[in-house]
């Protein structure tokens, strides 16, 4: 997908402010059964295609209104991720600003975990 600039800038500012991590890492995570928050940002219809085992679903257009209901603790480590990165990228960064301290983004989304062979569920 061709992105245009003014949203990859919007990204790129995002991205100074949040941590990212990479899809390698969140699936060490689920293997080695890390207690943490995994949060499927893309739109309803792409979650129920498929998603990461164990994700929970806030999509970016009502995150930031339906998080604090889900996760009420500010420290609640949450990984965050979209098709690419890009989405969860910004609402990192919006949770970042609502004062959640332990969010990151995965880098390369459901795309990067595809490309691994990594196990994807509809449940």
């Amino acid at each position: 997908m061709q992105h245009s600039p003014r949203f990859l800038n919007l990204v790129d500012e995002a991205r100074s402010r949040i941590k990212e991590t990479t899809v390698e890492e969140v699936k060490r995570k689920i293997d080695r059964g890390e207690n943490f928050i995994l949060v499927d940002v893309r739109e309803e219809s792409e979650f129920a295609k498929d998603h990461l085992p164990g994700a929970l679903h806030l999509g970016k257009g009502v995150i930031e209104r339906d998080i604090e209901a889900q996760v009420p603790d500010l420290d609640a480590p949450l990984v965050l991720y979209c098709g690419g990165g890009f989405r969860s990228a910004l609402a990192a960064d919006n949770l970042r600003k609502m004062g959640y301290k332990n969010v990151v983004s995965m880098d390369g989304g459901v795309r990067g975990w595809r490309a691994k062979n990594y196990a994807m569920t509809r449940d």
